[in-house]
């Protein structure tokens, strides 16, 4: 059977629901109706049940979603039951902040290795990982089952490096470069251009100023 084709916007909203449904499960809360995971995360009770039947539903009338369980099955769905392999391309700020972010490693994103042309920065630890050359970033990629690549190098640097990450199997690219990346069907890259999220910002505010006058 032909798998159903899931909307982006559903699947954007994915990890927010793995979220919360953690924070709930901590908190040692068993079970949810649709109307009270609404009111936490102010998404309409009408839209957590559309997203939720993308999938299958999980909820029972009269019970609403177990906790442990919805949390669990997002979990699989997002594919958090496996591990995945990670290389940081661009030891500079905030590919050391990547790297010092404990909560990659708890939701199952090991951080194998860090990669910059920065001859002196070779050798440096950044939470025991050492910086390497990229001359030995092929090598690496092969003998460490390389899934995701993580670009946080400026965007003329981006494209040529994708094209190598590629070249070497790379499944994935998570994109710090302000640059649209060209690559081969089958491997996926998520955008992160962190000066739109401030224009969006900006926008809000602007436009939340105009309906206060």
């Amino acid at each position: 059977m032909e798998e159903k084709e899931i909307s982006q916007a559903v699947i954007g909203r994915l990890p927010r629901y793995f979220r919360y449904l953690g924070e709930l499960k901590d908190q040692g809360v068993e079970r949810i109706s649709s109307q009270e995971l609404s009111r936490i995360m102010h998404v309409t009770a009408s839209q957590i049940r559309q997203d939720f039947n993308n999938f299958g539903g999980f909820g029972q009338q009269g019970y609403g979603y177990n906790v442990e369980y919805l949390y669990t099955e997002i979990g699989k769905i997002l594919g958090m039951h496996k591990k995945h392999n990670l290389v940081i391309v661009g030891a500079g700020h905030l590919g050391q902040a990547l790297a010092n972010y404990m909560n990659f490693e708890r939701r199952g994103f090991l951080i194998k290795g860090l990669f910059d042309q920065d001859t002196s920065l070779t050798g440096m630890l950044v939470r025991g990982i050492p910086v390497r050359p990229m001359e030995e970033l092929e090598n690496f990629i092969l003998e460490n089952e390389i899934d995701i690549g993580v670009l946080t190098i400026p965007k003329e640097g981006a494209i040529p490096v994708s094209k190598r990450l590629v070249k070497c199997g790379v499944k994935a690219i998570w994109n710090f470069a302000h640059v649209d990346l060209d690559v081969p069907e089958g491997v996926q890259v998520e955008n992160v251009h962190l000066s739109d999220s401030l224009m969006k910002l900006s926008y809000n505010i602007t436009r939340f100023e105009k309906e206060q006058r």
